[in-house]
């Protein structure tokens, strides 16, 4: 299938997980994919794989934060491949080991979130718009998290910046649907990432998988999909609007996963 034949795509934070999955999976799809990421290796390893799929891709090294990098990543996708058509703003994230609750979190980790997941989504949207005006509309996919929509223990921080950024998406789409572009968010649940197995111990990872719906958490391919989606001109009368994908965990209730226990047979 060719969904996104004729389409340049960025995406940032390409190089593992997410990012890498999604890049891979619009490459299949036809599309040229600018793959962006701090560490320039693994921007390579990801175009490697993009063009073992089918698709061109040119691997960017950036620094989302700075205004000036991503004006040159914008400015190298489009010399490269001549315009722009969709960007992922996936960079996002936050250290659990600081940010923590009211009381003991770390300000200097409260300012990096800030920067790290509302910042860099404003900077890509701010340099990709213009180029996306030029070709006729586009369509720009920001990664939230289920962190935006319940409350939590810990990552005070996390939650905060990923409600913001849902609430930059409504801007974005109000402010330039007129002009053609679409702007949505993706809400990810527990999905297998390095950074997810890396970070939390095992008994958290099986508490997730039981608050699901379903009986398995994601893989990065499961949200690589609903990027391919936002990107694609199949979702082209969806505009600010927030998916969540997360295996049913922010709907079910929190006493379901005992409950089961007590239906019979």
């Amino acid at each position: 299938m060719e969904r996104l034949k004729d389409k340049v795509a960025v995406i940032t934070g390409a190089g593992s997980g997410i990012g890498r999955a999604a890049a891979e999976l619009m490459g299949r799809e036809g599309a040229r994919v600018v793959v962006a990421d701090h560490h320039g290796q693994s921007a390579e390893e990801t175009a490697t794989l993009v063009e073992a799929a089918g698709g061109r891709a040119l691997p960017v090294t950036v620094d989302v934060t700075d205004e000036g990098s991503v004006a040159d990543m914008v400015a190298a996708a489009v010399a490269e491949f001549g315009g722009l058509h969709v960007l992922c703003n996936h960079v996002g994230g936050t250290n659990p080991r600081k940010d923590l609750d009211l009381l003991r979190m770390d300000m200097d980790e409260f300012d990096r979130a800030v920067t790290l997941n509302m910042r860099s989504t404003l900077l890509g949207s701010r340099h990709a718009a213009p180029h996306m005006i030029s070709a006729g509309g586009g369509s720009i996919i920001n990664t939230a998290s289920v962190a935006a929509l319940v409350g939590d223990v810990l990552q005070t921080s996390y939650g905060a910046v990923k409600a913001a950024v849902v609430s930059m998406t409504k801007s974005i789409a109000v402010q330039y649907g007129p002009r053609g572009i679409r702007c949505n968010a993706v809400a990810p649940g527990a999905v297998m990432t390095p950074a997810l197995e890396n970070n939390l111990p095992e008994g958290v990872i099986a508490a997730l998988k039981e608050g699901n719906a379903l009986p398995y958490l994601g893989a990065p391919e499961d949200i690589g999909h609903t990027m391919v989606f936002l990107a694609s001109d199949e979702s082209r009368y969806l505009t600010g609007q927030l998916l969540v994908v997360d295996g049913g965990m922010t709907m079910q209730s929190s006493a379901a996963p005992g409950r089961r226990a007590m239906l019979p047979g």
